[in-house]
């Protein structure tokens, strides 16, 4: 099944009794990612980023099934000062940072590797070199098994497969970034500063390198496909979102399922992982359901048309 599921609340706003039965579920119908973060979430009342990791730690050995899963966890963007809830002093990218961020997820999580592991931010106070070079350490440790780039631009991302190559070091083969069906006006940039777009450039390159894979987040903008209460963000609204809008809305009443189900499909058709944050069973069983979902060659071009 190729999405991840998004544990952002599992631990805190998701306690652990529903944390249990969401990841049983998802195991149950084929499911493999699972993906979260050293920080997760560092920024709710009385959190300290350790919650996510350690309830799936728990969970993974309550029903000992590492090796059925894929564990996807993040350094670089918890806060320095315990307590600061803000992105505007995060541990960053250095050597010491990311192998003390190590220890710490594969304690939390209880395991002795991480499958993929992500530089969480684009640290430009620490050389890329230095980065690399100790990323690729882990993966020779046998302590992480591949690396990816999170919010990075693809400039970025190149030019650490650069380093990665002429050093002999482990090269990025993930990329992730914020990216849904509908696109984002150019030039915008998200309300977090850390966070990234997917853009036409990170797309070209995609297509050009098939040993990088995109997980995208924020893939279904907070319900906002499917529920009247919630908008879409500001940087969306324009007139190619309207007609993409118009498109989806189309596709989904002809198929006999949501927008969310649709939105999810698409992009698993074009080979990219969506994770999908759940924090109940329905929410996770239409998730599955999209999954099971083959778009067509007609239903994908129209929904590539609008732009």
């Amino acid at each position: 099944m190729r999405f991840a599921i998004g544990t952002i609340p599992f631990g805190t706003t998701v306690g652990q009794k529903e944390t249990f039965a969401l990841l049983d579920r998802f195991v149950e119908a084929g499911g493999v990612m699972i993906d979260t973060s050293n920080n997760y979430p560092f920024w709710r009342p009385g959190c300290s980023g350790d919650e996510s990791e350690t309830v799936i730690g728990s969970w993974l050995a309550s029903r000992q099934v590492r090796d059925r899963v894929v564990i996807s966890t993040k350094v670089g963007a918890r806060p320095r000062t315990l307590g600061d809830t803000t992105l505007d002093d995060l541990e960053g990218l250095s050597a010491p940072v990311i192998r003390a961020g190590v220890e710490g997820s594969l304690r939390r999580l209880g395991t002795d590797r991480i499958d993929v592991y992500w530089a969480h931010i684009d640290d430009r106070a620490v050389p890329l070199a230095e980065t690399v070079a100790v990323l690729d350490q882990l993966v020779r440790a046998g302590r992480v098994l591949a690396v990816g780039a999170s919010n990075t631009s693809v400039w970025r991302v190149e030019r650490a497969r650069a380093l990665a190559m002429v050093g002999g070091h482990t090269p990025y083969t993930a990329l992730q970034l914020r990216h849904t069906y509908v696109r984002p006006r150019p030039g915008v940039r998200p309300s977090a500063h850390v966070q990234e777009y997917v853009t036409d450039e990170t797309l070209d390159y995609l297509r050009e390198h098939a040993d990088l894979t995109l997980w995208a987040y924020s893939t279904l903008l907070s319900g906002a496909y499917t529920r009247p209460d919630r908008k879409i963000d500001t940087e969306y609204q324009h007139p190619g979102t309207d007609a993409r809008l118009a498109v989806l809305a189309q596709v989904a009443a002809e198929l006999g399922v949501t927008a969310n189900q649709v939105v999810l499909a698409w992009l698993m058709s074009d080979g990219i992982v969506p994770i999908v944050g759940v924090s109940t069973p329905d929410q996770l069983d239409q998730a599955i359901e999209a999954a099971r979902l083959t778009l067509d060659d007609d239903v994908r071009a129209r929904l590539h048309a609008p732009r």
